[in-house]
């Protein structure tokens, strides 16, 4: 055997069964030759224990900070998505523009597996049917590439995390699909809007082309008045007055720049100061806000919008729409909300744990998903039940402070309602008024809670919301094994014992708005407001850092 072949047929061994620690190998060289001996020490219980496999359908913000985050070699796991790289969602409207280059956004799949020090498999095609039943996935790969091979596999999971993201909500309105451009997750849109932006120039610039044409090329219509809209319209606007209009300068005078928002402000998840100032300043700037205004039909070279506040029914002319309205759930994931009875929901239901409602083994995380927090008041008699150890009916404050923090834990309502109105602690809810004791009924104890469950919201589609699931995630399954001989989330109160892990919690931690100029609105916790070319630098630190991570 030459020492080459036993080299790597030692390595092999060595490192498909680590467990042969003790193993002897001898290797005698004579004369050109050699001799391989080697014992068999695997433990007496057989073979060493067969690692869960783990398929993660996903790389956006959830499913790239789940795979950056988990650390344990407990598992084998496969990745599948028809994109090979991570892309920094929140810089695609400057790309549309040039202000920031397409590869400053993007980071390979492979080069952060090939990090994570775990076992990652990754495979570049999209998921088209998950079979629960049989934990199974169903995948093809790019049907157009001529791989020379079967474009079609399945993949068995013992565990499946779902983080698909979603795709534009375009609320079924004719036309979207056909002639609209997105501006979600997608860098190759992103690169083709701004492709498209030059051709319309490059038209407008032919001298066969009549000044009404002109006008009609170079008119910009923007769907959806949210933070990736407003971000939009306001780098659109800073491209043409900056850059094109040095190259086109003829052209300037005949751009419009036009936002349609179907609400009554643009930005309206801001506090109202923001809100204010991001329309006043479009409005010096010359970007035409349109709100109140529902599209209902899009056409080649033709918006239709209806106006609210009179039912008109209002034609722009176009050269361009982006379409920003919003997340609807793929078409994939339909057909599996289907098969769990999920219909008429907006994205799959999960629970505070991020596992899918119905399947133990399948989690959800990012836009696809959306946590299904329970209410206090569906469990009020149980929780009651499981505090009145002794069963008498009511709870003294003894009985009260063993399951507060187990109630504050499990249903994050409660604590919300707590400090907003201003309450220091839960006995604080619970006082009956001119009494310094606590001892409840059942039925003081349901009036006390009965208004705590409307603090409840749903979590936003963003980028922030996913990729902190994504690492909660991770902790999860790197501490699996170590939760189940010791749980440490809060009490079951419909069962026995403890849940493994803590739930889900959202941390705010602010957001942004660019508006053009470096202009920057900023909302941090704590009702903190910033709005000017300061916050401007701060929007770029924090992506800045963000992308290095």
């Amino acid at each position: 055997m030459r020492w080459s072949s036993f080299y790597h047929t030692a390595s092999r061994l060595f490192h498909e069964y680590p467990s042969w620690s003790k193993s002897v190998i001898v290797c005698t060289a004579i004369s050109g030759g050699g001799v391989v001996a080697y014992c068999d020490a695997r433990p007496e219980n057989g073979d060493r224990s067969k690692k869960k496999k783990v398929v993660v359908l996903g790389t956006g913000w959830a499913g790239t900070s789940f795979l950056k985050n988990i650390k344990s070699n407990s598992y084998d796991i496969h990745v599948v998505s028809p994109r090979n790289y991570f892309a920094f969602t929140p810089l695609l409207p400057s790309v549309t523009c040039g202000t920031v280059e397409a590869r400053s956004i993007v980071e390979p799949i492979r080069s952060i597996t090939q990090r994570s020090g775990v076992n990652i498999h990754f495979s570049e095609a999209e998921c088209y049917k998950i079979d629960h039943k049989n934990n199974k996935v169903f995948c093809r790969s790019d049907k157009d590439r001529k791989i020379g091979a079967d474009q079609e596999f399945s993949i068995d999971y013992d565990y499946l995390v779902i983080a698909m993201g979603g795709r534009s909500n375009t609320f079924n309105t004719p036309g979207v699909q056909e002639h609209a451009y997105f501006l979600k997750a997608v860098l190759d849109e992103a690169l083709k809007i701004r492709q498209t932006v030059i051709d319309l120039f490059e038209r407008a610039s032919l001298p066969s082309i009549s000044v009404e044409e002109k006008k009609k090329l170079l008119s910009f219509v923007v769907v959806g008045g949210g933070p990736t809209g407003v971000e939009f319209s306001a780098e659109l606007h800073d491209f043409v007055h900056e850059d094109i209009a040095k190259l086109y300068p003829s052209l300037k005078d005949h751009v419009t720049i036009t936002l349609l928002e179907a609400g009554d402000h643009i930005l309206n998840m801001f506090d109202k100061r923001i809100t204010e100032f991001a329309e006043q300043k479009f409005a010096r700037d010359g970007i035409d806000v349109k709100l109140g205004s529902m599209v209902v039909k899009v056409s080649e070279n033709e918006i239709t919008a209806k106006e609210r506040s009179t039912g008109q029914v209002v034609s722009i002319p176009h050269g361009m729409v982006v379409w920003s309205t919003g997340i609807g759930a793929r078409p994939e994931i339909v057909e599996f909300m289907k098969q769990l009875g999920q219909m008429n929901r907006r994205a799959l239901v999960t629970d505070e744990w991020l596992r899918v409602e119905g399947c133990d083994n399948v989690y959800a995380l990012g836009d696809c998903a959306t946590v299904n927090q329970r209410r206090v008041m569906e469990d009020i008699a149980v929780i009651f039940s499981k505090a009145d150890k002794n069963n008498s009916g009511k709870l003294d404050l003894k009985e009260f402070k063993e399951v507060v923090g187990d109630i504050i834990e499990r249903y994050p309502q409660v604590d919300i309602y707590l400090r907003k109105n201003q309450m220091k602690d839960m006995a604080s809810l619970l006082k009956k008024p001119q009494e310094s004791a606590i001892v409840v009924d059942i039925e003081y104890f349901k009036e006390a809670l009965s208004k705590v469950d409307s603090q409840m919201k749903n979590l936003p589609a963003t980028a922030q919301v996913a990729a902190q699931q994504g690492v909660y995630l991770a902790d999860c399954f790197n501490r699996m094994e170590q939760c189940e001989k010791y749980p440490e989330g809060p009490l079951r109160f419909r069962g026995v014992g403890r849940h493994r892990f803590r739930p889900f919690r959202y941390k705010h931690l602010g957001q942004f708005a660019p508006l053009g100029g470096e202009q920057t609105a900023a909302q941090l916790p704590g009702d903190w407001i910033s709005i000017g070319q300061s916050t401007q630098w701060l929007w770029y630190s924090v992506y800045t850092s963000s992308n290095e991570n």
